[in-house]
């Protein structure tokens, strides 16, 4: 049972979706596109909480207008597609369950994580600036 009705998460989801973020719902979803090992994921896990209205979900807008991007993006919903998040959690098991929170996959391996103690209390821009230097670290194509 979700935390909240749909209705009252709608907006929140659909901050993340107009970016281009695909919303992943059930855990066969999030290993159809987490299993492959292949390229860079960012796994953005979506939450009520004020931190990710007011940090988390501003800040990955301002990312994603940077020139170097991961090749996929997608997000889970903590409280709301418990199942889902739980399945996506299991691809950075080694770190505590977070949310919000935002994980980079590079050939199926953690490569980053930003954790909500990573996120609160901090600005937006300077969130971004981070993941836009996690992006440039762990998503730039290399020439082959």
């Amino acid at each position: 049972m979700p935390m909240y009705p749909d209705l009252m998460v709608l907006p929140m989801r659909e901050e993340l979706t107009r970016l281009g973020i695909e919303e992943l719902r059930t855990p066969g979803e999030v290993d159809e596109v987490l299993k492959p090992k292949h390229g860079t994921i960012m796994v953005v896990v979506n939450s009520v909480c004020g931190c990710a209205a007011g940090r988390m979900r501003p800040a990955v807008a301002i990312a994603l207008e940077h020139t170097t991007l991961p090749d996929k993006m997608v997000s889970v919903f903590a409280g709301q597609d418990r199942d889902a998040t739980e399945q996506a959690r299991r691809y950075f098991a080694d770190y505590p369950p977070s949310s919000p929170a935002i994980a980079l996959l590079r050939e199926g391996q953690l490569v980053y994580m930003m954790q909500r103690s990573d996120i609160e209390g901090r600005e937006a821009d300077d969130i971004a600036a981070d993941l836009a230097a996690a992006f440039d670290r762990f998503c730039a194509k290399v020439p082959r």
